[in-house]
């Protein structure tokens, strides 16, 4: 018996939650050019991540010292798109290259 196709719109949401990131980490650094925007994505990148804390390497110290200023708005967000019952990200430390 075969299935009727079906439309993509109805497919993709199911397949996206069973390829989601596994690490707190990987799912960060998928999300982190929308949650960020597009420049700062371009400037700095999420690189690692221990006992919750995600640090991001920034190409300079002044992004480094912008993003620290901006770190509880990322983080809010961040945060607020977790996958349920995932652990959240503690807080975000900002290197420089």
């Amino acid at each position: 018996m075969t299935r009727a196709p079906r439309p993509l719109g109805e497919v993709l949401p199911a397949l996206r939650s069973r390829l989601a990131p596994v690490t707190l980490l990987a799912d960060v650094q998928t999300r982190w050019a929308e949650v960020a925007g597009d420049e700062v994505a371009r400037q700095a990148q999420p690189v690692s991540e221990r006992s919750g804390v995600v640090t991001v390497r920034c190409a300079s110290a002044v992004w480094a010292s912008e993003l620290s200023l901006m770190a509880p708005r990322l983080l809010g967000s961040l945060n607020e798109t977790r996958p349920a019952g995932s652990a959240p990200i503690v807080a975000l430390r900002f290197t420089v290259r």
